[in-house]
């Protein structure tokens, strides 16, 4: 059973809001008990890039991130239900490459459904997109709403710190 790493401040989690064409990402570290932004943005892929170049280009920049700014764990969002199949085997296939990633430099990765993320960050679990972002700008103090897709990494990012003292107890165990 492998757990998160117990590490002394600050500690660094990459988000991931896991997406073919636009995936949002951004790194939270938390420094005593306050948390800090340190990047976020989106993985852009074209609409006209076939499904296996797009999925290179994911794992390409997620290696990229990961060397970059040296996360202690990765926060992913878990797999909802949809009601388009294509739509799900293609999320599918894009946080496969992205987990892949992590496992292959031993980076522990957690999976949170969005309604526990809305819960953590908003306090209400169907809140709206829109009301993510004010939360992460204020929870984060950014000058400005981060993106939709990197407010809901950062997001994820917040949820993974949130739940700290529940994956030191392993009661929370990457996926």
């Amino acid at each position: 059973m492998q757990s998160c790493p117990l590490v002394s401040s600050p500690l660094r989690i990459l988000g991931v809001d896991a997406s073919l064409r636009s995936t949002g990402v951004g790194v939270v570290e938390e420094v005593g008990s306050r948390m800090i932004a340190v990047w976020h943005g989106v993985i852009k892929n074209p609409s006209a890039r076939p499904l296996s170049a797009c999925l290179v280009h994911l794992q390409d920049e997620i290696a990229r991130h990961i060397e970059e700014h040296r996360p202690h764990a990765i926060a992913i969002e878990g797999v909802f239900y949809a009601k388009n199949v294509k739509t799900m085997m293609i999320l599918s296939h894009a946080r496969g490459v992205m987990i892949a990633q992590c496992a292959r430099v031993a980076l522990p990765v957690y999976e949170y459904e969005p309604r526990r993320v809305k819960m953590a960050v908003v306090g209400y679990g169907a809140a709206q997109k829109e009301q993510v972002q004010k939360m992460v700008k204020t929870l984060l103090n950014l000058p400005e709403e981060p993106p939709s897709d990197a407010a809901d990494a950062l997001a994820l990012a917040i949820t993974h710190l949130h739940n700290r003292a529940r994956i030191t107890a392993q009661t929370l165990e990457p996926i």
